[in-house]
């Protein structure tokens, strides 16, 4: 199985493409807090975008799935 960053490097430039908990193997808590992060700073390769997709657990909103597009590659 290709890790999360072959993943992303594989997608064209300015692809859109989503990346979700389940997909990473993450509990929505732990995608939260990695996702508030992407949505600061910018994801490995690839920036936040649109409105992220929230799911309850326990009473609590949590992000689990974010869109996202494929910033240029740095290898030209």
């Amino acid at each position: 199985m290709a890790t999360f960053e072959e993943f992303v490097q594989k997608q064209k430039d300015h692809a859109q493409f989503v990346v979700t908990a389940q997909m990473l193997r993450l509990s929505p808590e732990k995608f939260d807090a990695l996702a508030q992060v992407w949505i600061d700073d910018g994801g490995p390769g690839f920036n936040v975008i649109g409105m992220p997709h929230r799911t309850v657990v326990n009473g609590e909103f949590f992000i689990s799935r974010v869109t996202v597009i494929k910033t240029r590659s740095s290898s030209t």
